[in-house]
């Protein structure tokens, strides 16, 4: 009978060990945040629009090549004819971010940003030659 319940003991604890890693790694899975950007201009004009859409590893790693993390997206705006990018960060505080500059800063046009995470608005800038929409200062 004692050879049952240590058998028995050896399995349950064998199990546990064999349940807990996978728990774990859901646990350290981060939280996502649906984060958009949204560009607009009040006239037809042609932008540049930088925005990051991953979180970088580590602040020196985007500090060493801000770039790498910030793709830039050349894009024709006017009325009715937004720009809208949905992304996907786990620290959207320290890294959401979208900035818009005229390709032509001569002409006057107001540019728009707006950065929303979760579905609230939580930045909106205008600029007659860019905008910067983010949490952080930059």
């Amino acid at each position: 009978m004692r050879k049952r319940r240590a058998a028995a003991g050896v399995f349950i604890v064998g199990l546990a060990t064999v349940v807990t890693p996978t728990e774990a790694a859901w646990a350290d899975e981060p939280v996502l945040h649906r984060v958009t950007y949204t560009v607009t201009a009040d006239q037809p004009t042609d932008v540049g629009v930088y925005y990051r859409d991953v979180d970088p590893p580590s602040w020196a790693d985007y500090s060493h090549n801000p770039y790498l993390y910030s793709p830039k997206a050349e894009v024709p705006l006017g009325p009715g004819t937004p720009w809208v990018l949905d992304v996907m960060l786990a620290d959207p505080d320290r890294w959401a971010m979208v900035a818009v500059s005229q390709n032509r800063p001569q002409e006057e046009r107001t540019l728009h940003c707006q950065l929303t995470v979760d579905g609230i608005v939580v930045d909106t800038a205008d600029g007659s030659h860019g905008a910067l929409c983010s949490l952080r200062s930059w």
